[in-house]
């Protein structure tokens, strides 16, 4: 493996650069894109349908997007993904500014299917990688997403000065924001994801063969789905991406409820996605040195926690507080699922069944974000943070009873 370590560093830092860029675009969207749903629409139970189109347009692409990174390449297919995602920006941001719902929403639609193929990207960064360094590799590509935290939700105030300064709504100016920031990230992936992850991938996989979840050749899907640590995995990244999104989504119309400004909603959310991503370089190497289910169990258990906190208070730091947990439980439960996901899979198996794992997260996700704006239009916030905690059980329970795990997922170091 020493003489493939600087590639290896070379391919992850390249896909922490563009996860960083991206995710930027991607939460300075989402911070306004639940006020933007209920302002075009006139209605607040439609504030969830903005999310659930985006989850929905990500689900449907996760799949295909398994396939064409055979086909194109990651490097190919992170270029093409991201480019359509600066194409669905643009739309988003003029249908706000023409005040058409369908505009807005085919915008997110394509959004959603540039952040299915940029979300791939974690798994290119674990397969240049041996085993017993997924994890880390996982959580160094997450990790970019703090970039995210941070750049994104403060944009959203001055984006919305600029735009409004020139005659547009200020909700436009966030989108304008996401469609530059995409292009720098499929700039870096074009110029630097060189040579192609799917190629080194494969050689290495020929020099660690004891790492092969099973001998012969790949498996057709259905089979691969009939392994219990395939399903843990699976369950685990859907149902904490589920929870995450309905709690998450909804929180900016709830601060607005409470008549909290634009900047002060924005904090709320830096504070959230902080939670998500800054961790991941210890979530990651818990992963590698205690095993994949210990840290499921401990993203579970964060995940009830912060539902069953957020509706305590109206007040911005508490809410505050529990959206950061919310988001440090989801990382555990995502880089723990996405570790143990990838040592359950021969290459050949990898792309399909990493697309069709993240098709199910963006289905839940949207069906997530689909309930949050029914939820919270008829029975409260409070409802809803009940309904994340019961969730979340269902990951907690399912990893405490996953039965002799391969030890190799447990710790080697």
């Amino acid at each position: 493996m020493t003489a493939y370590a600087p590639i290896a560093r070379r391919i992850t830092s390249t896909l922490f650069a563009a996860q960083s860029l991206g995710s930027a675009g991607f939460i300075t969207a989402a911070t306004v894109s639940t006020i933007a749903g209920a302002q075009i629409s006139g209605h607040a139970t439609w504030a969830g349908v903005p999310s659930a189109v985006y989850q929905l347009g990500g689900a449907f692409a996760a799949y295909g997007w398994g396939y064409g990174m055979d086909r194109l390449g990651r490097r190919g297919a992170l270029v093409l993904g991201l480019t359509i995602g600066v194409l669905g920006a643009g739309a988003a941001g003029g249908g706000i500014i023409k005040a058409t719902f369908l505009v807005f929403l085919a915008g997110l639609v394509l959004m959603g299917v540039a952040n299915a193929a940029l979300q791939l990207g974690r798994f290119a960064a674990a397969e240049v990688h041996p085993p017993s360094e997924r994890g880390r590799a996982i959580s160094n590509v997450v990790i970019g997403g703090t970039v995210g935290a941070i750049m994104g939700p403060l944009l959203v105030g001055p984006m919305g000065s600029w735009a409004q300064g020139r005659g547009f709504d200020e909700l436009s100016g966030p989108f304008i924001a996401s469609m530059v920031l995409f292009v720098a990230a499929a700039g870096a992936i074009f110029l630097f994801l060189r040579p192609d992850p799917r190629d080194i991938g494969r050689e290495i996989a020929l020099l660690h063969p004891e790492s092969a979840p099973h001998a012969g050749d790949a498996r057709p899907l259905r089979e691969v789905l009939r392994e219990p640590a395939v399903l843990v995995a699976m369950a685990t990244m859907v149902v904490g991406q589920a929870v995450m999104v309905m709690i998450m989504g909804i929180t900016s119309l709830h601060l607005r409820s409470n008549h909290h400004e634009l900047t002060d909603i924005s904090l709320v959310i830096s504070s959230h996605t902080l939670g998500m991503y800054a961790f991941s370089l210890v979530s990651g190497r818990l992963a590698d040195r205690w095993g994949r289910r210990p840290v499921i169990v401990v993203g579970a258990v964060t995940l009830f926690l912060a539902c069953m906190a957020a509706p305590l208070s109206p007040h911005l730091l508490p809410i505050a507080v529990s959206l950061f947990l919310l988001g440090l439980g989801w990382n555990f439960c995502y880089v723990g699922g996405s570790s143990l996901l990838a040592d359950q899979l021969l290459p050949a198996e990898r792309a399909r069944t990493q697309g069709f794992n993240d098709l199910l997260i963006g289905l839940s996700s949207a069906l997530g974000s689909l309930a949050s704006g029914f939820i919270f239009a008829t029975h409260g916030y409070a409802t809803m943070g009940l309904v994340g905690a019961l969730l979340a059980l269902l990951p907690l329970g399912l990893s405490l009873g996953l039965q002799h795990p391969r030890p190799r997922l447990e710790a080697e170091n």
